[in-house]
Order: structure tokens, then C-alpha cells, then sequence
């Protein structure tokens, strides 16, 4: 890889990135069903009707899994706690539930690994989809109570918190898209969510403030959006999207408002009175997540209904999910959230890596477009701080082959490969690569 440790701060963290219902094995310790198991029992909805059953079953392997961070040379670890095994209702606490993160954070203390924790990572207890999930506000709630029993539980351990990872995913990707759980296709539902999942984060931050709790955001994702052309269609578009992807969450956060470009479709359906949110939702944190893996180009689509638009993937290189390969467009990101939003607040790049069609041979994976992936994404990042964007850490996403939502076992991710019939894991080139660029 084309860079070293020394390149960056001597604070500067690099880790790796994991998400509870993609490894960990929702079938053990009691925890209660999601969404995520509904969805998948679907036909169609996931490729092979798969499951976060067993997944990984980091539940049972944590330490192997946390000694491969270690044995990297890794500073942190992003992982989520599940609400669901916490609270296998969404309200009534499951003591093994706590218990297993309280195994898990101090085992990442005792090899000297930050827990980064983020409190929803996407499995909503059935319990609560049944009342309307996102789109009723008293999830809100439920989150809230949520935050106080985990953090009552690990909060002293933990090195930060995000609340939320991905809004727009639970929101828009979920409910106006259908792609992800709940799988609906109605845009009053994604208005309310769109606005419930800014709510829930605010909640939790004002739980965490009341607890003295510091080092608290946000994971937001980003996807970079450019016109198909020169047309003053595709620029409208743009600014469309950018609102809808982009600067909903965001400015929301840091400003306590929403787009216009996006309140053009949103506002008739959005719920009674949301704008007596917006202080709590804008209340102040302490850093800005950015997950970041592609771009769009796109242009405005008349024979569709509002947003009007027509996405296509970019002409470069792409990944295993046919997602075009631009490293650009995180330093783009990094320099404009420092710039545009949160001035010398603390960013993390939170997520970014690629899939790759990896196959194991001779006990080695070999997987040079990672390596070069992961380079060159690295060096953006670079330059956004040379740039004079406060970026504080970088965790590749993901740290094992998982369960890729809607796409099941068969995108992997990972810097390890995970036999997905014998659950053995093996670590591929870029993972050498990657111990070799963070080596001190």
C-alpha cells in the first residue's frame, strides 16, 4: 500500500469495522427477532432467503476475531450492539444480552483495542416494526431507553459512541426503495422515518449528555453525485440528490434544518409538528462518522415520479457490487463536511472498503484490487487532512466476509475470509498489506 503510518498524525487510528446482526449470530443468547428475519423469510427480498442466523457466529469466536485486530497492529474497533439482544422486545432487558457486550468490550480493552461503539446498526426488534417502527414516533422513545441501558451497562469502557449508523439507509433505502428492511415503497412512511431517525439520534444524545457522556455522534453516509451531463436537467437532478442523500442528516445535525430541494417532495407527508424536533436533533456532538464507498452520476427523469431522477453507476472501475470505484470522492467529502458543516470537529472515515468476488486457494486469498482500494482511499484521506480536514481515524469496512444484507453471504467485504460452512477464518493479502502500511 502506498502509505505508512507516519504519513498521519501520531493520534490518527486506524481500525476496522464490524455491525452486530452481520456477524455476530442473532440465533444465540437470547436475543428476539428483527425485522431483518421477516424481511429475509420473504421471497425475493435476499439472495437465498439468507439469514443473520449464525452469520459469523462471532457470539462464540470474538476472541479469535478481536486477536486478528490486535495481531494487525489495528489501534480500534468499530462494532454495534445489537438492540435486539439487549431488549428482545425493544423494551424488556435480556440479561445475557448484556452480559456478551460486557465479555466483548473488555476483551477489546485487554488487547489494547478503543471500542468505538454505535448503538443501531439496522436490526429493529420485531416487536417494535410491528407498531410502525420508524415511522412512529414512540420507536423514538424506545431508542432512548435503549441508550440508557446499554451505556448504564458498558458506557464507562467504551472510547466513543455513534448513535446512529446510516440513516439515510434506514430511512430512504428502506422505505422509499424497498431494498432493505422493512422493504416498503411509500414515501409518506419515508418522510416520517426520515425525520424519526434524526429524532432517535437527538433522543439518545440528550440520554448520553444527561449521563456526562463525551466523545458522541454520528455515522452518516455519503455518496458523491455527479451530472450525467451538461444538461441543466442533470444539474438539477444533482442538487436533488445531494439534498435527499446527503445534506438531509447532515444539516439537520449540525444546523437544525432540512434541505428545500428535499422538503419539495417530503414536507406534505412529514409528521405533525417536526419542527419542534430540530433543537434536540441539532443538539451538539463531539464527532461526524462518514461511511463513504461510491459515486452516482445522474439526471433528471420526468416519466418518474418526485425526485424525478434517473441514477447510473460512473465509468470507472467497480466493485463486486457494481459500485464504481472513486477514491476522489471522499476527500471531496471530508474537505466540504470540514468546510461546509462542522469546521475542526473530529471526522472519522467510519466505513469504507470494497467487495471482491475473493476465493480462497492454497489456504491464501490473493486480492489485489483491495489492496489498491484500500490505498488509495487511505491517501484521500491524506490529503483532505493536508487540506485541513481534522480527519482523526480510518476503519476499513469490514473486518470479516458477512452478512451483506439483502445480498446475503455472497458479497464479502472483509480484509478475512470466512468459510461460511466451516466458519474459518483466513486473512487475505490486503489484511497483510494493511498490518504492514500501520506497522509503528
Amino acid at each position: 500500500m502506498h502509505f505508512k503510518r507516519s504519513d498521519f498524525p501520531d493520534s490518527f487510528l486506524f481500525g476496522a469495522a464490524t455491525a452486530a446482526y452481520q456477524i455476530e449470530g442473532h440465533q444465540f443468547g437470547g436475543a428476539g427477532p428483527t425485522h431483518w428475519d421477516t424481511f429475509a423469510a420473504t421471497p425475493g427480498n435476499v439472495v437465498r432467503a439468507e439469514n443473520g442466523a449464525l452469520a459469523c457466529d462471532h457470539y462464540h469466536r470474538f476472541a479469535e476475531d478481536l486477536d486478528l485486530l490486535r495481531d494487525a497492529g489495528m489501534d480500534a474497533y468499530r462494532f454495534s450492539t445489537s438492540w435486539a439482544r439487549v431488549m428482545p422486545d425493544g423494551r424488556t432487558v435480556n440479561p445475557e444480552g448484556l452480559d456478551f457486550y460486557d465479555r466483548l468490550v473488555d476483551a477489546m480493552l485487554e488487547r489494547g483495542l478503543k471500542p468505538f461503539q454505535t448503538l443501531y446498526h439496522w436490526e429493529l426488534p420485531s416487536a417494535l416494526a410491528d407498531q410502525g417502527g420508524w415511522t412512529n414516533r414512540d420507536t423514538c422513545a424506545a431508542f432512548a431507553n435503549f441508550t440508557d441501558v446499554i451505556t448504564d451497562r458498558i458506557g464507562d469502557r467504551v472510547h466513543a459512541i455513534a448513535t446512529i449508523n446510516e440513516p439515510w439507509c434506514i430511512a430512504y433505502l428502506s422505505h422509499f426503495l424497498g431494498h432493505h428492511a422493512p422493504g416498503l415503497r411509500d414515501i409518506r412512511a419515508t418522510a416520517r422515518a426520515m425525520h424519526h431517525i434524526n429524532l432517535a439520534h437527538g433522543m439518545a444524545m440528550t440520554r448520553l449528555r444527561a449521563k456526562g457522556m463525551q466523545n458522541c455522534g454520528i455515522v452518516l453516509n455519503f455518496d458523491h453525485t455527479a451530472p450525467l451531463d451538461d444538461s441543466a436537467g442533470a444539474a438539477q437532478a444533482v442538487a436533488r440528490w445531494d439534498a435527499i442523500m446527503n445534506r438531509w442528516f447532515v444539516e439537520a445535525v449540525t444546523q437544525g434544518s432540512y434541505p428545500a430541494e428535499a422538503l419539495d417532495g417530503f414536507a406534505p407527508h412529514m409528521p405533525a409538528g417536526w419542527r419542534d424536533d430540530m433543537a434536540e436533533i441539532s443538539q451538539s456532538i463531539d464527532f461526524l462518522g462518514v461511511n463513504y464507498y461510491t459515486r452516482h452520476q445522474v439526471t433528471t427523469d420526468t416519466a418518474q415520479p418526485w425526485p424525478h431522477l434517473a441514477s447510473h453507476e460512473g465509468p470507472g472501475a467497480k466493485t463486486q457490487m457494481g459500485w464504481e470505484i472513486y477514491p476522489d470522492g471522499l476527500q471531496s467529502f471530508l474537505t466540504r463536511l470540514a468546510d461546509d458543516y462542522v469546521g475542526d470537529l473530529p471526522l472519522f472515515v467510519t466505513e469504507n472498503g470494497m467487495a471482491w468476488d475473493d476465493h480462497l486457494e492454497n489456504g491464501a486469498v490473493d486480492d489485489p484490487a483491495r489492496v489498491q482500494f484500500v490505498s488509495d482511499h487511505v491517501t484521500a484521506t491524506a490529503r483532505a487532512i493536508a487540506a485541513g480536514a481534522n480527519v482523526q481515524g480510518f476503519f476499513y469496512w469490514s473486518l470479516l466476509d458477512n452478512y451483506e444484507w439483502a445480498f446475503g453471504y455472497e458479497k464479502r467485504f472483509g480484509m478475512v475470509h470466512v468459510d461460511f460452512d466451516t466458519l474459518k477464518r483466513t486473512p487475505k493479502a490486503s489484511y497483510h498489506a494493511f498490518k504492514s502500511a500501520i506497522a509503528r
